[in-house]
């Protein structure tokens, strides 16, 4: 059920709510606004998609930049035993295309949350509108 005035339970129109909540990724009050949203506002699905997508995007996010960060600590010390920064190099280069692509999908959600479309991130999409 949409709610008529088109304004999320805190008041704000849904596009501005979903556009807030992919704050979560450089300002922490994106990810208390995502968690208020679940909480609170059972009846907009425009603003609880995009704060379910936001926070496993963030989830996402955080795994695999541990992984990658772990692998290129490793790798510091293999090159430090060859004598070459080959797998260092090869973890930096890796995580800094990783950390691009998310922030190209990170843009371009905001961007169509703002246009109040529910833009789907491959697989973490199909994930945010099965629970929403």
């Amino acid at each position: 059920m949409q709610n008529n005035a088109g304004k999320t339970a805190l008041g704000l129109d849904l596009n501005v709510g979903a556009l807030v909540c992919y704050l979560n990724i450089c300002l922490p009050i994106g990810l208390v606004y995502s968690i208020i949203v679940l909480v609170q506002d059972k009846d907009n699905k425009l603003p609880r998609f995009h704060a379910f997508q936001s926070l496993f995007f963030l989830a996402f996010l955080t795994v695999v930049g541990i992984a990658l960060y772990i692998g290129f600590f490793v790798g510091i010390f293999v090159d430090a035993m060859i004598g070459l920064p080959v797998v260092s190099g090869l973890f930096g280069l890796a995580m800094l295309a990783f950390f691009l692509g998310m922030l190209i999908f990170l843009i371009i959600s905001a961007v169509k949350a703002y246009g109040g479309q529910m833009y789907k991130i491959p697989v973490i999409g199909n994930f945010a509108e099965k629970f929403s």
